[in-house]
């Protein structure tokens, strides 16, 4: 059997507006977004056979690059042999994923896996769990924070836009977050740090089940937490009941160089992590990794999901991993990462509408502002740049409280040739700024 697709662009175009829901007009890229026909390593291509640079790697999904031979050959291998396996049974698969899983964590502890399809998913699993073992309601979160869109996790989200117009979730407290740019704080770190103490205070019974934190704030503008900040602010939350919750949703695997998990290089163990995205390089797979004794919460009732075994996605991660470890992948998201930050810092002098540039590996940003005394944030500027940006072959994403800040997060098997070629697009571009 075979199922024809139709490549015309306007044809695909009104079918989305007849048939999906008015809901993805809220979210797409460029005013006529790309209709992407292939994709190899770093780079996709759209219909009309261009080729781009992904430096977005379609929200950070793509880890290891499109059409991965070692992804695509474990997924062909486990679909023909069965493509379902629910939770009710076993399957070899799921658990040797998360013993692998396992592996990347921390020693010391007693982790396990609870894997699920989607990051919005394992949030809303990691506050079911804080609040089942603690015994405390109240979830601390930071303002500017991205944690997903669904009922749940739009109110652990600290952005406006992430928020529909009518009372969220209970239980959720923002704090300030540690943005050392245009934070409320400025650059003083204990400010930040005071904050969260005068929150438990103020805006809590003085217990609260957990905190979660980005190690760097993704789709909230690529605001790195300053050094010593996670360290702090878990010995606070865990004195106050709680639990310390990374969301590496967007900075795990090996993203940032350095580590494969970016709380690692502030010397912190969470007591649980959340992970999605890179982890399925495109296929829908997340996971929340949680201490032994906070899981043991949740066991006296049915908990399960129904997809969330699934063997095709779990092969899919245990050859992210492998290809992760064999390819160096890590080594090269620091290596080639500093090219792009290289590329960057020089854009910023030559530039005055670039506000700063930030991050680390392969999770860089870029801010736009009218000036860089007043730091007003510039829109405009940032969608003329991603724009320009476009034309020349390399897509980027916009995001930010103010969506003047442009994100670069390529494919972990970004290559040196490719960063190059980001440079001499950003060099054209920034005349458009």
């Amino acid at each position: 059997m075979t199922l024809d697709l139709d490549w015309d662009y306007e044809r695909t175009a009104r079918r989305r507006e007849r048939f999906l829901s008015p809901s993805l007009r809220t979210f797409t890229a460029f005013d006529a977004p790309l209709l992407l026909r292939k994709g190899k390593g770093a780079h996709v291509w759209d219909a009309d056979g261009r080729r781009y640079l992904d430096c977005l790697a379609q929200n950070l999904c793509i880890s290891v690059g499109y059409d991965h031979p070692g992804v695509n050959a474990a997924v062909a291998e486990q679909m023909r042999s069965i493509q379902h396996v629910t939770t009710m049974y076993y399957h070899p698969g799921p658990a040797q994923f998360a013993e692998e899983l396992v592996a990347t964590m921390p020693p010391g502890h007693d982790w396990v896996v609870h894997l699920v399809n989607s990051g919005a998913e394992a949030i809303d699993l990691a506050v079911l769990v804080a609040r089942l073992f603690t015994g405390h309601f109240e979830m601390l979160t930071l303002r500017n924070s991205y944690h997903g869109m669904h009922f749940g996790t739009m109110a652990a989200s600290g952005l406006a836009l992430c928020h529909q117009p009518l009372a969220g979730a209970p239980g959720y407290v923002h704090v300030h977050n540690p943005d050392l740019y245009r934070g409320a704080y400025g650059d003083r770190v204990d400010g930040y740090v005071d904050d969260l103490r005068r929150v438990i205070d103020s805006s809590t019974p003085g217990a609260v089940a957990g905190m979660i934190v980005e190690p760097i704030q993704g789709y909230g503008g690529v605001i790195p937490v300053p050094d010593g900040y996670q360290r702090r602010v878990a010995q606070i939350v865990r004195d106050a009941g709680g639990l310390y919750i990374s969301d590496e949703v967007q900075t795990g695997f090996g993203r940032t160089g350095s580590h494969f998990w970016a709380f690692e290089a502030d010397g912190v163990v969470p007591d649980a992590i959340v992970v999605s995205k890179g982890i399925g390089n495109g296929f829908p797979l997340a996971a929340l990794i949680v201490r032994r004794d906070v899981a043991e919460a949740m066991a006296a009732r049915k908990f399960f999901n129904t997809y969330g075994s699934n063997p095709m996605a779990c092969a899919a991660g245990r050859a992210v991993l492998r290809a992760i470890a064999d390819e160096d992948l890590q080594g090269n998201a620091g290596r080639v990462g500093e090219l792009f930050g290289e590329a960057l810092e020089r854009g910023a002098r030559r530039c005055e509408a670039v506000g700063q540039v930030r991050g680390r590996g392969l999770m860089r940003g870029i801010e736009f502002v009218a000036d860089r005394a007043s730091r007003a944030p510039d829109d405009a500027a940032a969608a003329r740049v991603q724009e320009a940006l476009r034309e020349r072959g390399v897509i980027v994403g916009r995001s930010g409280q103010y969506k003047n800040v442009l994100r670069i997060n390529p494919p972990l098997c970004v290559s040196a040739d490719d960063a190059a070629q980001f440079a001499d697009a950003l060099d054209g571009a920034l005349a458009h700024a």
